[in-house]
């Protein structure tokens, strides 16, 4: 068997399971072996082989170990990882359009309320070289081509609950700061808008690690999108979004009215005027 790489054409995922069957192989082991010896169940290392299945990341750093690969597995786990956020991801996005409701949460300004400015600068944050500036500018395009969904006719009714801290870590700028919390303020004021705020003061809760989205199309279907750490996942089982919806509604009833809302970004707004 060739050793483990990626071609142009081939996925993450299936690079990983390359890699996996090539240690398996040049170890002199078969799947019954390997079972025995790492105590993970024989049809769960197959699946992980033939790209079935993407295991958790403490499952690589074993096998890493095991095979004394250096980090290998870990890395190639890695960009799999991302590959599946990007393909979850991309699925949400097309649902996004067609939603009648949504809710969101977000720990930053959510990439529908941010100005340009902002969007240019926590979009910057990956930037390594000046060659990436252009892939910058495309994705700020992006970003506010895709706010033009709330101002759609019908317009779809949009929940969003932003944690304090996101109004607590200003960019650079105190002109695009400002404007930033200007327009908060002017977005919360739309018919089809509403703003809430989590303030710290609601203390430690179970979605500080990453942000929550719920859709409902027009038929009542509904799916549910979480992220954190560059992964998400898109939940699709009734029952499971039920359980996000109810997440969410726990911090809905922690955070701010809306009004009372509003009047904290003001706040807020005067002690950063420039």
């Amino acid at each position: 068997m060739d050793e483990p790489g990626t071609t142009d054409e081939e996925s993450g995922r299936a690079a990983l399971g390359r890699a996996l069957r090539y240690l398996r192989e040049k170890s002199g082991r078969s799947l019954g072996q390997l079972a025995e010896e790492t105590r993970y169940d024989k049809s769960y290392l197959y699946r992980l082989e033939v790209s079935q299945r993407l295991s958790k990341l403490a499952v690589m750093e074993d096998l890493d170990r095991f095979y004394d690969s250096g980090g290998l597995l870990v890395q190639l786990w890695k960009v799999a990882r991302k590959e599946v956020f990007k393909d979850r991801y991309k699925e949400f996005m097309r649902l996004e359009p067609t939603a009648r409701i949504m809710h969101l949460f977000t720990l930053g300004v959510p990439g529908l309320l941010q100005t340009e400015e902002v969007a240019r600068v926590l979009l910057s944050g990956s930037q390594e070289t000046n060659s990436d500036g252009e892939l910058v500018e495309e994705q700020v395009i992006a970003r506010m081509g895709r706010q033009q969904l709330l101002h759609r006719k019908p317009a779809p009714h949009v929940r969003f609950i932003m944690d304090e801290y996101a109004l607590r870590r200003p960019v650079a700028d105190p002109v695009d700061w400002n404007e930033q919390l200007v327009h908060l303020v002017d977005m919360s004021e739309m018919p089809s808008v509403v703003l809430q705020v989590l303030p710290f003061s609601a203390g430690a809760h179970h979605l500080m690690a990453g942000a929550l989205s719920l859709l409902w199309q027009a038929d009542g279907s509904a799916v549910a999108f979480t992220e954190g750490n560059d992964c998400g996942d898109l939940i699709e089982d009734p029952a499971a979004v039920t359980r996000q919806r109810l997440f969410y509604d726990r911090l809905r009833d922690l955070a701010l009215p809306p009004s009372d809302s509003a009047e904290f970004i003001r706040g807020i707004l005067k002690e950063h005027r420039p």
